[in-house]
């Protein structure tokens, strides 16, 4: 992942009711590269600034300062609008907002009919981006008969269709139960790994983000710690000050290493867990 990167934020700044006598400003200065083919996850409380930077990947928002190119592309030119919301496609929290058809290859099907796309190559797509998320034999189902899970996939599906190079996902799993929200994740993990798509995955869950190639932690507007799951997650009382939770695991290494100094602290998977207390015990 080098050279020019897909999405640069340049000094963003964003207030929202900027013409009003009591603007809010959600976003301070926001700087960042995001690469081809990168997987990075964006946490941070409620209020933080996550999901309000989200939207400027694909010119939901406009910056009130500064500027956010995708592909070379500045998002102020409304000219390029079009071009830019094909780049970068987004996921939203309720899948029900996004589900427009009342059959699943329909809905799937709507975007690139909404682009132009021949009707032989939009067949292709639905199939194979059905396939992708594993819904493919559900096609001809009412997707208000699918469970949570399942309808977000079909979200993901309806964008992945569109042949974005990046696709956002702005809390996608968050309303969904423990199952769907491992169906969503790996789904996201094979689109980036396999088809090689850019991952923003925008999250309060923090477990979600172990898998990242990298992390950006947002406070108030700001981007407070920035770097590899493995580093950011090892400053646990930086987290916990910034009212974060910590993967349980993380955790119950960092309690340990504070007993036992030769005890790693930046433990993410409950694999390492047990590899280490094997190779602990077996010393």
């Amino acid at each position: 992942m080098s050279g020019e990167p897909l999405i640069k934020v340049e000094n963003v700044h964003f207030l929202y009711n900027a013409e009003s006598s009591n603007p809010i400003p959600a976003l301070k200065g926001i700087n960042l590269e995001i690469q081809k083919g990168e997987y990075l996850v964006i946490i941070g409380h409620n209020g933080s600034g996550k999901t309000t930077l989200a939207k400027h990947f694909n010119a939901l928002l406009l910056p009130t300062k500064g500027d956010v190119w995708v592909k070379g592309m500045n998002t102020k030119d409304r000219s390029l609008v079009r071009d830019i919301r094909q780049t970068v496609g987004m996921v939203f929290q309720i899948p029900d907002n996004q589900i427009v058809a009342t059959i699943v290859e329909e809905d799937v099907a709507f975007g690139p009919e909404n682009l132009g796309v021949p009707p032989d190559e939009i067949r292709r797509r639905v199939d194979w981006a059905l396939e992708v998320v594993g819904m493919l034999s559900y096609r001809n189902r009412a997707p208000h008969l699918l469970s949570a899970g399942q309808k977000q996939r079909v979200a993901i599906a309806g964008v992945m269709a569109m042949k974005p190079e990046c696709i956002v996902l702005d809390e996608s799993t968050a309303y969904l139960d423990p199952v769907g929200r491992k169906e969503v994740l790996d789904v996201v993990k094979k689109l980036n790994k396999e088809e090689g798509i850019t991952v923003i995955a925008i999250t309060h869950f923090m477990n979600e983000a172990v898998d990242a190639d990298r992390v950006v932690v947002m406070e108030q507007g700001h981007i407070v710690l920035e770097g590899p799951p493995r580093e950011v997650f090892s400053q646990v009382e930086t987290l916990r000050a910034l009212q974060l939770d910590i993967p349980q695991v993380t955790q119950l290494a960092y309690n340990l290493h504070k007993r036992l100094n030769d005890f790693p602290k930046d433990i993410l998977t409950v694999e390492e867990m047990v590899e280490q207390i094997c190779n602990a015990t077996a010393g």
